[in-house]
């Protein structure tokens, strides 16, 4: 059987429920359990190639044109894309965004990326300050060795002073500010960290064929 959006919504509010809130050097959560487990399965199945870093990284807009979404297309082609897409336009999962973790998402659109990050990868510091109005980065992988492989978060200095932990099904949530600044620092990754990154966008994102319901603001 498919899996379905109700379940996807009921365990991702029980996440919430049972989230780890940080205020330190920004106010960032700690989620565990996010989905249901055969919906993690099947992302983890899902058929995307994974890009070829070519030597490059430091920012993920190095590699717009191999970049995969939870966009019309595969909505279409992909029902558990389809029930996490209408999971998080859910109104019970957008209001309570909006109350826990205190941002307005009304009009906003929804954004989902699947990431592949293969050696090589990293990412320097950085805010999300601009048109996202949530980010929660949603690990996926459930290699061991990827045990070390949370996002880093940095001080106002740019200095890294901790590490989200990294464990599949777990994520990791902040509302981009001036100083939510976070990235990856280079280390080894075996395999492929493979994680989904949610946002919430303001109706000024140009890329509107990452949206996953372009025509839908949230209400």
């Amino acid at each position: 059987m498919s899996v379905s959006a109700e379940p996807i919504v009921q365990s991702f509010l029980s996440s919430i429920d049972a989230g780890e809130h940080e205020t330190t050097p920004y106010d960032h959560w700690n989620l565990h359990g996010c989905l249901p487990q055969d919906a993690v399965d099947d992302i983890l199945g899902l058929p995307f190639e994974t890009p070829d870093l070519e030597g490059v990284s430091g920012k993920r807009e190095l590699h717009n044109a191999t970049r995969t979404y939870f966009d019309i297309d595969n909505r279409k082609r992909y029902p558990v894309v389809e029930a996490v897409a209408q999971a998080f336009q859910d109104k019970r999962v957008t209001n309570r965004v909006s109350s826990e973790f205190n941002t307005d998402i009304e009009g906003a659109y929804l954004r989902i990326e699947f990431a592949q990050d293969t050696n090589g990868f990293w990412l320097e510091p950085h805010s999300d300050l601009g048109v996202k109005l949530f980010t929660m980065l949603l690990y996926m992988s459930k290699d061991e060795s990827h045990a070390d492989l949370g996002t880093d978060i940095y001080d106002q200095n740019l200095k890294p002073v901790a590490r989200s932990p990294f464990a599949s099904n777990s994520a990791l949530v902040f509302i981009p500010s001036g100083i939510s600044f976070h990235g990856f620092e280079s280390r080894p990754i075996e395999g492929i960290r493979k994680s989904i990154i949610i946002n919430y966008v303001t109706d000024e994102w140009r890329a509107r064929e990452q949206l996953t319901f372009p025509e839908a603001p949230i209400s």
